[in-house]
């Protein structure tokens, strides 16, 4: 059951870009109590980010004796595995990074994020001339995973991160490699309907070419080219940008989830496709001067973000989903200055933390989605906590 009594997204946007939303305090019974209407500044942004890593840290990270990694979720259930899976521990990762980020106080966590990139590598798998970072910890620790290419874009997004937040040359090369994995899942096969795109896992038995691998990867080459002008980064990411906005682009800034080999569209959409998307134009943008790759940004941004501030659609989408969505428009913002950007990230971030979060713990309940109003009976998860880490560091690193 919807909450009737929370605002729609843009009717909240309108009141963060005034000043006037209130930031309140969640009740002891872990829901959220009505507050006074207060201005959210930098510093409570970057105070909540520090509330939601420590609970983080403290109810979900397994610590040293089981190898800095964390658990997938709490309280765990009798079925799931010791550890995390791999796209959980890089949201976990970049959680750190966007704390040691923080203008006031991030250099208390440079040291998590640096420990975060150590614990990574054990779920590199360098099999058989096909390396990857595998969906779960091989062995000794886990009993292998496949390689998903989407995984690997974002690890290699974060390597990259942390390359430039450190100039340490390790975190580059790792992020080239972690490219030429994701390259190997380009769909050569001509016969296909709209031939071309990203595969979703690196398996024989893979059907599906995603809009997610292909626009994360894209914006991964893009990426790349700035710190290496290497010319197959341009080159990739010129390719991948386009098959997904000519093979799977629904509307401006809409983008189906993936194309079947047998030509059947699944046109479910998520705001994660809309920002990678718009990510990647940016960052091509940056590589080349081409306006034309700005103004694709742009209206993908501005049409995406009409659609998703409608209703509850943000609201509804996976946590995690949104903090992609938010980074890349941020991304945006930085080149091409637009305040409804910043603001939509505010609402959903103050929404989010009067509705889903339990003050008595500091962690945050969604739906079994990821997203949706507050589940007290679900457990909490590193993925979505982790997501709400990020949002909100976000919001205190790129405040105006």
């Amino acid at each position: 059951m919807k909450t009737t009594s929370r605002l729609p997204l843009a009717a909240t946007a309108l009141a963060v870009v005034c000043g006037f939303l209130a930031a309140s305090p969640a009740t002891a019974a872990g829901r959220p109590a009505a507050g006074h209407p207060r201005p959210t500044t930098p510093a409570t942004w970057a105070a909540r980010a520090g509330n939601a890593y420590d609970a983080l840290q403290k109810n979900l990270y397994q610590g040293p004796a089981e190898h800095g990694l964390y658990a997938e979720q709490t309280p765990q259930a009798a079925t799931d595995n010791p550890h995390s899976y791999l796209w959980e521990f890089r949201e976990a990762t970049e959680a750190a990074m966007d704390m040691a980020a923080l203008p006031h106080g991030g250099q208390a966590y440079t040291a998590d994020a640096a420990e975060r990139f150590d614990t990574l590598q054990l779920y590199f798998n360098p099999r058989d001339g096909r390396p990857g970072y595998d969906s779960y910890l091989p062995a000794p620790l886990g009993q292998d995973g496949d390689v998903f290419y989407d995984d690997n874009a974002v690890v290699g997004l974060s390597l990259l991160d942390q390359y430039r937040a450190t100039g340490d040359r390790t975190y580059l090369d790792r992020a080239e490699t972690a490219y030429g994995t994701v390259s190997r899942g380009w769909d050569t096969d001509q016969s296909k309907t709209c031939p071309g795109g990203m595969d979703w896992t690196d398996t024989p038995t893979n059907t599906v070419r995603a809009a997610n691998v292909t626009g994360l990867a894209a914006e991964l080459a893009a990426r790349l080219y700035q710190a290496d002008p290497d010319s197959r980064f341009l080159t990739s990411a010129k390719t991948w940008y386009g098959w997904n906005r000519d093979c799977l682009r629904q509307a401006p800034g809409l983008y189906n989830n993936d194309r079947d080999d047998d030509g059947t569209v699944n046109t479910t959409l998520w705001t994660y496709n809309s920002g990678a998307m718009v990510g990647a134009a940016t960052a091509l943008y940056r590589d080349t001067g081409d306006r034309g790759y700005l103004g694709k940004a742009v209206e993908d941004a501005d049409a995406s973000l009409a659609y998703w501030t409608q209703g509850t659609r943000l609201h509804d989408q996976p946590a995690v989903f949104n903090a992609f969505y938010f980074a890349d428009l941020a991304g945006l913002d930085a080149v091409r200055p637009d305040p409804r950007y910043r603001a939509a990230a505010a609402a959903y971030a103050e929404q989010t933390w009067q509705h889903n979060r339990d003050a008595a713990t500091g962690l945050f309940r969604f739906q079994p989605s990821g997203g949706g109003d507050y589940d007290p009976a679900g457990p909490a998860q590193t993925l979505e906590q982790s997501a709400m880490v990020q949002i909100l560091a976000g919001l205190a690193t790129r405040s105006r």
